[in-house]
């Protein structure tokens, strides 16, 4: 009975203590019976918001690699000018003695004259026909004037470059001793001269130029010689015609400084073409003071509508020098061509056909380039 009553009691005094009110206390009465979400959300946002502003104007106070990738993001490095005319010769002049053949075109010597051929399909079907001409593509780069001529090349997968032609529309054909045509031969040899102070040697040819044979086999490659050039004719008498449609040239000290003089001259030659200027430096014995010693390419196997070679077992290139304008070009080396594979067939000394066209177009006072 006793123990029954002991029970009651301490049930009793059990129930009021989980009935009575907890003391007031100001920061329990007010807390969230449960976690709230939101509040730790914003709280997170506050956080982030801090360390971003943090960075943004302290950068560099975080130490450590990480400090120095956020640095470079927020400050972008300019783009290293990239040495295309460099990179184009390097691939040119492998595996050739770092020596290139160049050739400059611009949109007239690719667009399709009558006939349906280009100038460039022309040049490039002479290497194919020659003798020992086919692995010489591989050493060509094609220094296009203009956007037209570049896009050519490249399809072509040919080696190419874009000359500098700020200032001047080199695109239409240039005829022979207009301002335009002046003007692209000096760009020319500026270019020429860049390559040679880059230190390759170089053999430079116009793109109405026919390689039938290898003429690396022809040049002097010793050393003797800093600069082999084509001729008019072989007269001695008269001095010597130096036509600059081909020549060979050995990147030196000599050879630049001969370059630099030429290029420099043409402030003072104002209407007077390269070829001239030239030829007055070899007149003044500019050549001699500089000690560039000069060989000059005999027609025999160094020929053109000048003075045909009279030897087609001996010829190496045909220039289609002593014509105006591309449309004869293409039609009388056409014909060369045409004799040319003739000749390989039969190995008989057959002459030349006669280039009717190109005697005809000093006489076109008719002809109306394309623009």
């Amino acid at each position: 009975m006793e123990l029954s009553k002991e029970r009651e009691l301490i049930e009793k005094r059990s129930h009021k203590i989980r009935e009575s009110p907890t003391p007031n206390n100001p920061i329990t009465e007010n807390m969230p019976l449960c976690n709230d979400s939101s509040g730790n959300l914003a709280l997170a946002v506050a956080l982030l918001l801090a360390v971003a502003l943090y960075i943004s104007f302290s950068p560099r106070s975080i130490s450590g690699p990480n400090s120095d990738l956020l640095h470079n993001v927020n400050t972008l490095q300019p783009l290293k000018n990239v040495d295309k005319l460099g990179a184009v010769l390097d691939s040119a002049a492998a595996g050739n003695n770092k020596t290139v053949i160049i050739a400059v075109v611009n949109r007239a010597y690719v667009e399709e004259v009558e006939g349906g051929r280009t100038m460039l399909d022309l040049f490039l079907e002479g290497f194919w026909e020659g003798e020992g001409t086919l692995p010489l593509l591989d050493h060509l780069l094609v220094v296009a004037a203009d956007q037209t001529a570049y896009d050519r090349c490249r399809f072509r997968r040919l080696h190419c470059y874009k000359m500098d032609t700020e200032g001047v529309n080199l695109e239409g054909e240039k005829v022979y001793m207009s301002a335009d045509f002046i003007e692209m031969m000096w760009r020319r040899t500026r270019l020429l001269l860049d390559v040679l102070h880059r230190g390759y040697h170089l053999v430079f040819t116009d793109m109405d130029v026919m390689w039938l044979r290898n003429p690396f086999s022809r040049l002097s490659n010793n050393g003797s010689m800093d600069m082999q050039i084509s001729v008019d004719h072989n007269c001695l008498e008269a001095g010597h015609s130096i036509n600059t449609g081909f020549y060979h040239v050995r990147s030196n000290n000599r050879t630049i400084s001969l370059f630099q003089k030429w290029y420099d001259m043409r402030l003072n030659s104002t209407s007077m073409k390269e070829q001239d200027v030239l030829k007055n430096l070899l007149d003044s014995g500019l050549f001699n003071q500089l000690g560039v010693n000069v060989g000059f390419l005999n027609t025999t196997e160094f020929s053109g509508f000048c003075q045909d070679s009279p030897d087609m077992g001996a010829v190496t290139t045909v220039h289609a020098n002593c014509c105006r304008h591309i449309p004869p070009k293409v039609f009388d080396l056409t014909l060369v061509l045409s004799d040319w594979k003739s000749y390989k067939a039969s190995h008989f000394h057959n002459k030349w056909s006669r280039h009717v066209e190109c005697e005809g177009s000093w006489n076109d006072d008719h002809y109306v380039p394309k623009p």
